[in-house]
């Protein structure tokens, strides 16, 4: 088991180079299933989550072939539709070779998802949306086995927002016959990144980013060549941890265009910034100030950003209320900032938190991908040394991260 050793009380300074964005990947790596020819994809992180896709794509049959952030995909030989739960438990994101596969064989069996405990994330809406299409759909064994002679447009309405709901129909329906229309789709920047990349295949799609995406099915989709987005969520990561020690940092790569709710509450908290194209730079001086934050979906404030504002709340001046409304259980993270020092109630959904002028080092554990980061921040600006341990949640989501803050002045480092 591996661990994160960390000496508090050093600055932040700087520039890194923001990676691409794993939540745009996975599901864009799941669009070469949708074709024969091959899809050249850039900007691609090195991180837990992808080379677990890339394993599951290639245990199906897709001939992978991978470089230096990047890597070619072709499903010309995929020839078994299946997702094991060995593959699928570790990663909930796996759920999205369901819809791929149904709509070009005819047939998909994938096993239930796993993943983080931050709550539940039902694949009702999923299922609903391919029957409304005309799946046949029977779970068994821990599985979904689904079937469909060819799927047909349908207007389907999600229940509730759902992203990889919204990414999962959108690549079903790209090769149904006639129109299908998703309403109360999710509207985040890497549903429009697979859109992007789709377009760029030859698939028609119009309205990505908005909550109405209309999908004309074509008859088959060739290759094409596409970069990844920018991680806004490593962006945000960055760009907290800086504000709380008092750093000034510069990202570069990255897109501020989706950020505007953390920049929000980046200035709010007394961070001066300026963008310049693809760079961000965030200066702050002295304590930050106490931001009060809800999570919803984008544009709304991201829940993938709480509990590293959670962190920064713990020692900035006055007190804040954080509520979190996208996942049941995702306060995991608060009992282990409490061993740090922090003050902090949870009431339901809601947490309280009293700020302290500084926190005390101790042994914390990681429960999932954003608590992890949350700590390693916690960890920056308490006194004495912090250890993190079960740091393979971060792995899963962030590229190198203790490279990327050594190289920024921060005291960390990683032990076995």
């Amino acid at each position: 088991m591996q661990k994160l050793v960390i000496e508090g009380g050093h600055r932040l300074n700087g520039e890194v180079r923001i990676s691409g964005a794993k939540n745009a990947a996975l599901p864009i790596m799941c669009a070469s299933i949708l074709t024969q020819e091959t899809l050249h994809l850039g900007n691609l992180p090195d991180m837990h989550d992808v080379a677990t896709m890339i394993k599951l794509l290639q245990q199906m049959g897709v001939v992978v072939e991978s470089g230096e952030q990047e890597a070619r995909f072709n499903g010309a030989a995929l020839n078994k539709p299946e997702a094991p739960y060995d593959m699928v438990k570790t990663m909930r994101a796996a759920i999205l070779v369901l819809g791929p596969l149904l709509t070009r064989f005819g047939e998909a069996r994938v096993s239930l998802p796993g993943g983080c405990a931050i709550g539940s994330r039902p694949v009702d809406l999923h299922i609903k949306g391919l029957i409304a299409m005309g799946a046949q759909i029977h779970i068994e064994h821990g599985y979904i086995h689904a079937t469909a002679k060819r799927l047909h447009g349908a207007r389907i309405c999600f229940d509730l927002i759902s992203v990889t709901g919204t990414e999962n129909l959108m690549m079903a329906a790209v090769l149904a016959d006639g129109v299908t229309v998703l309403e109360n789709a999710a509207r985040e920047p890497e549903v429009v990144d697979l859109a992007n990349c789709l377009i760029a295949m030859g698939a028609n799609i119009e309205g990505a980013g908005s909550d109405k995406i209309t999908i004309v099915g074509v008859a088959k989709l060739h290759g094409a060549s596409y970069s990844v987005m920018p991680d806004r969520i490593e962006s945000g990561t960055f760009l907290v941890a800086a504000a709380a020690t008092g750093g000034c940092i510069t990202l570069t790569h990255a897109r501020a265009d989706t950020l505007d709710s953390v920049l929000d509450k980046l200035r709010e908290a007394g961070a001066t910034i300026a963008v310049s194209g693809d760079r961000i730079r965030l200066e702050m001086t002295g304590r930050p100030k106490a931001v009060n934050l809800r999570t919803a979906p984008y544009p709304a404030f991201p829940t993938d950003m709480q509990a590293q504002f959670m962190a920064l709340n713990a020692i900035a001046e006055g007190s804040s209320i954080v509520v979190e409304t996208i996942f049941e259980n995702r306060f995991m993270h608060v009992q282990e900032l409490q061993r740090l020092g922090a003050q902090i109630e949870i009431q339901g959904n809601t947490a309280v938190i009293q700020g302290c002028v500084t926190l005390d080092g101790a042994t914390v554990m990681a429960t999932d991908l954003r608590a992890s980061a949350s700590l390693v921040i916690a960890g920056m600006v308490a006194q004495g040394e912090t250890v993190v341990d079960r740091i393979y949640h971060l792995d899963r989501g962030y590229e190198r991260i203790e490279a990327k803050l050594s190289a920024l002045g921060a005291k960390i480092r990683r032990i076995k």
